[in-house]
């Protein structure tokens, strides 16, 4: 007897539904971009209304919330603008971080709380108000992390950061089992430094970002930074209904420098 392969298949018929955080620049912009040229329609959520318009512009299956996703009514309204928006939830990005460079003296307790309500916090409760409408589409959530917390690897002057992604590989691994019996894929995507511009956002002069990403490339053995759609291509396979035997994983996509 011919042995079939059980794949994710929608549970209705119609483009695929996805929700991507953080989706007003870099990652999550091109990410929302790759979804929706695929016939996927799309919600961006971010803080800025300006830059999620610029996300969705020419793009009209991209839908945008505004919001502050630290709020406590922010999961629910992001679960409800979708399923109102898109019909369905199929795919889940948390994509949405901050950055925090600086020793653990100089770091201050507001710092550090916001820090991982930001990137811990939020892609846990996040997650937990959208598992009914996964469940219904046996759909994938893709928790975007870093290369740089893999491993045994130290990161000074990134300790919080760093630990937030951390944590957050340990949740991919463990929600990967816990919500197997619902059908729900978990998966992890680790880039390295990636060209989007986010150190300009920080405050650093065109120059010295210009700088800080030679010298990342010249330590790199790819010889270079990623992009920002080398990194979306990715996130798109993790999510594909043919990826669906791949569940608990954390993919390193940073051109070799976690090795070198």
């Amino acid at each position: 007897m011919e042995n079939k392969v059980e794949t994710a298949a929608p549970a209705a018929s119609g483009p695929r539904g996805v929700v991507v955080t953080g989706g007003g620049t870099g990652i999550g912009r091109a990410t929302a971009h790759a979804f929706a040229d695929r016939g996927a329609d799309v919600l961006v959520v971010g803080r800025s209304g300006t830059a999620l318009k610029e996300t969705a512009e020419g793009r009209p299956r991209i839908r945008t919330l505004a919001v502050d996703l630290t709020l406590p009514d922010a999961p629910g309204r992001v679960v409800t603008q979708a399923l109102a928006e898109l019909g369905r939830i199929d795919v889940l990005v948390n994509n949405a971080a901050a950055g925090g460079h600086g020793s653990l003296a100089d770091t201050t307790p507001q710092q550090a709380e916001n820090l991982l309500r930001i990137n811990l916090v939020t892609p846990v409760l996040l997650t937990r108000a959208a598992l009914d409408a996964l469940e219904e589409t046996r759909g994938t959530v893709v928790n975007i992390s870093s290369s740089g917390s893999v491993g045994r690897r130290a990161w000074p002057d990134n300790s919080l950061y760093g630990a937030s992604k951390s944590a957050l590989d340990f949740l991919t691994r463990t929600w990967a089992v816990e919500l197997a019996p619902r059908g729900i894929r978990v998966l992890g995507l680790a880039p390295g430094v990636i060209d989007t511009g986010i150190g300009l956002r920080m405050g650093m002069s065109p120059e010295a970002y210009d700088g800080f990403l030679a010298h990342m490339g010249s330590r790199t053995p790819a010889g270079r930074v990623g992009t920002a759609e080398e990194i979306a291509w990715w996130i798109i396979q993790l999510a594909e209904p043919a990826a669906v035997y791949a569940t608990g994983t954390v993919p390193v996509v940073d051109g070799g420098l976690s090795l070198a």
